[in-house]
């Protein structure tokens, strides 16, 4: 154990010594860097479609919300079934799995356009989705078996640094694509509109929303096709060897018995729920808050994602120098400050503290994966599996948000996203305390 924690904090003098990449992992890592820019543009693509199918279907804010709760519920579904994929077979199957399948939920969006029904939308999310969880779920891992364990999580950290560059390709594309192309009739004003008149009106919406996934899905095959095209095999140590059987249940037990990993696993389900509140909901927070326009909102949206790429590679460089746990609870810290600013001062002073979440969100995802998975050795594979399924945080907790609008406002509904952080700070505080602890027995 005590092996084990001083490898997750890091002796920062020993990681900065030790090699970041394994012989002849140069050009894998750039190909899954590429699926890292991939996802983020999906995700926050999927962001402003809550306030879209909001305004196009006339619905609640708790209704549209299961957007989120469709998209992030199909990462928890098949991260387990990526993980026996991962290990049966090798981190590549998985990725090119994974990728396939995402390829398909982007071509589901053509159909979703012609029947124009949020069912099938939500139909085409959920294998997007799908795709998506196994493609994360073998991709972070395949990135930490590329190099030595000791520089494992700096190097998710570098990795996971170029996921909000597809963020902002994501929000941007949304921003100039779909939001600009919404219809400024109310609710009221489409209700009182002529069946075929709505019906003009909610096709020129949804293919607005079709395009640009369609372009994704393109993408998405030629990053196939390369990966497919390049020799990439797990680091030897982390496939599975010949006559070995996966047990499930000993596995799991060993997993919920690390105290260290489980709490990793409730962590990463309040980061992501906060992440997914933070950027869903700021679209409404700024209309509030500051009366700002649909185009207006996406930039405010925009800007929250371009913090959040240039503090990734902050955190990268800051990682050489200060332990990731106790960056980790600077940050959650300083999360929950600015919900409470949020909540406290609902104008343009709390839209600010809204998008100086980003710089706190910047470092929690790959911290927490990688912390929770340092000595896991032949489990870390399903252990990577649970830290994607803890992805459902992302949707059950804007729900939670969504509803919280419906009954107070878009700026006290920050609260949820404050008292998330304050769960990843206990996490963070956590394992200071246990580093602590074992490098003083």
């Amino acid at each position: 154990m005590a092996a084990r924690s001083a490898r997750t904090e890091g002796d920062l003098s020993v990681e900065g010594r030790a090699p970041f990449l394994h012989p002849g992992a140069k050009l894998p890592f750039v190909l899954l860097i590429s699926c890292f820019i991939a996802w983020g543009t999906v995700a926050n693509m999927t962001d402003p479609l809550v306030s879209v199918f909001r305004t196009v279907f006339s619905m609640s804010n708790l209704q549209s919300a299961l957007v989120q709760f469709c998209y992030y519920g199909s990462y928890f579904l098949l991260a387990l079934p990526a993980a026996f994929i991962n290990r049966r077979f090798s981190y590549k199957t998985g990725v090119l799995l994974g990728l396939g399948l995402a390829i398909a939920g982007a071509a589901l969006f053509y159909p979703a356009a012609q029947v124009m029904t949020y069912g099938m939308f939500l139909l085409a999310l959920f294998t997007l989705a799908g795709g998506l969880s196994i493609l994360e779920t073998s991709a972070n891992p395949f990135v930490m078996s590329m190099g030595p364990e000791a520089s494992a999580t700096r190097r998710l950290n570098l990795a996971q640094a170029f996921n909000p560059v597809g963020t902002n390709i994501g929000v941007f594309l949304a921003a100039t694509l779909i939001l600009p192309q919404l219809n400024s009739a109310t609710a009221q004003e489409r209700a009182a509109l002529a069946p075929e008149a709505l019906r003009a009106v909610r096709s020129e919406e949804l293919n607005a929303v079709m395009a640009p996934y369609l372009g994704v899905g393109v993408v998405l095959a030629i990053i196939w096709i390369g990966i497919a095209s390049v020799k990439m095999s797990d680091h030897p140590g982390t496939a599975i060897q010949e006559g070995h059987e996966t047990h499930l249940l000993a596995t799991l037990k060993r997993l919920m018995a690390n105290r260290h990993y489980r709490f990793g696993v409730i962590a990463q389900f309040f980061n992501v729920g906060a992440q997914t509140c933070a950027w869903t909901f700021t679209l409404q927070y700024a209309a509030e808050a500051v009366e700002a326009t649909a185009v207006e909102q996406g930039r405010w949206l925009q800007a929250s994602l371009l913090v959040f790429l240039a503090s990734r590679f902050l955190m990268v460089w800051l990682m050489g120098h200060v332990s990731g746990a106790f960056l980790m609870l600077v940050m959650t810290v300083l999360a929950v400050v600015l919900c409470t600013v949020a909540v406290v001062l609902p104008n343009l002073i709390g839209l600010l503290a809204v998008v100086g979440l980003s710089l706190c969100l910047s470092l929690l995802f790959p911290t927490i994966y990688g912390i929770a998975l340092e000595g896991l050795g032949e489990d870390t594979k399903f252990g990577a599996a649970g830290l994607v399924m803890a992805i459902l945080g992302g949707a059950l907790l804007p729900l939670v948000h969504g509803a919280t609008i419906d009954a107070t406002s878009a700026t006290t509904a920050y609260l949820v996203p404050g008292a998330c952080f304050a769960v990843v700070a206990a996490y963070a505080l956590f394992s200071l305390r246990a580093h602590r602890t074992t490098t003083a027995g």
